[in-house]
């Protein structure tokens, strides 16, 4: 089904994209504020050029910790649009966007509309997992609704930056599919610092065995009893490797190795953040990074 929305959105914007272009009105004076890089990334590859795109937290900032400045927040109560990554995510910054959002600025939570999982383990389990930019068909998803934020509230039409970046989205996950097919069944058990790849596991048949702090925040804290319970599952199951989120130290990882008492390789990802330069400058590049480092750590 979200694969027929996603084709009707692109023949109709592809059809369309000189019309659109042709009766823009431009940049509004608010702009568009994003909460998140990985979102701040994806908004400005949509929207072309065509409106000012503010984006609060800087590159390789922890969503779950990042405090919003007084003039950061001022940005949010006069924009024209604000997006959000929403469900949780973004813990320091939500009292401002629900402030705003009271005083009649338009807010997009792009993850309340992109068919959110729960988390099934650890502490969070059954509440709604934020992590949806690790599946990108729901960051397809998550590009119609900021198609039609960015048209309603910006006063722009995107056109063809929409249509070349679901492009570019269908390419990604082609990628990311060949790339994690190959990896053997026995091999397809996944351990993070945090609960953070629940919608890549689900869209590409992994099995998420645990995280080192379970729990889906990064400000929460493992207990010794759950060490040891990680440690005996990453035992029973083989896993080769634990995956600690770059804007992190892995100090907790390597902790979890060493108690485990085998040879647990830590393999670094962009999971949260962008970061300023590199591979993992825009949304794309982090998840090309992240699974090239994924399958190899599990091949």
């Amino acid at each position: 089904m979200v694969t027929r929305r996603l084709a009707a959105l692109a023949g109709g914007i592809a059809l369309s994209a000189a019309a659109l272009t042709a009766c823009s009105g431009g940049p509004s004076d608010g702009g568009v504020v994003v909460t998140t890089n990985i979102l701040g990334d994806v908004v400005q590859e949509v929207a072309g050029g065509d409106v000012e795109v503010t984006v609060l937290m800087p590159a390789g900032a922890d969503p779950h910790s990042f405090e919003i400045s007084a003039q950061q927040a001022a940005a949010v109560e006069n924009a024209d649009l604000v997006v959000s990554n929403g469900l949780g995510l973004e813990e320091g910054v939500q009292h401002v966007v629900d402030a705003a959002e009271a005083d009649g600025v338009p807010v997009l939570a792009v993850g309340d509309l992109v068919d959110p999982l729960e988390y099934r383990e650890g502490a969070s389990a059954g509440q709604l997992d934020p992590h949806f930019w690790t599946d990108p068909a729901r960051m397809s998803l998550a590009v119609e609704h900021v198609t039609e934020a960015l048209e309603e509230h910006a006063g722009i039409e995107p056109g063809e930056g929409a249509v070349a970046y679901l492009d570019e989205l269908t390419d990604l996950d082609r990628h990311m599919r060949e790339a994690f097919d190959a990896i053997p069944a026995d091999r397809r058990s996944l351990v993070t610092n945090h609960h953070v790849l629940g919608y890549l596991a689900d869209r590409y048949d992994f099995e998420v065995v645990g995280a080192v702090i379970p729990s889906g925040t990064t400000l929460a804290s493992p207990s010794a009893a759950d060490l040891d319970s990680l440690a005996t599952a990453i035992t029973e199951n083989g896993v080769p490797a634990v995956f600690a989120d770059s804007s992190q130290p892995d100090r907790l990882a390597q902790v979890l190795a060493d108690t485990a008492g085998i040879d647990v390789q830590v393999v670094s990802l962009y999971s949260e953040s962008l970061t300023a330069d590199g591979e993992a400058a825009t949304y794309l590049g982090m998840m090309r990074a992240n699974t090239d480092a994924i399958a190899s750590a599990l091949s």
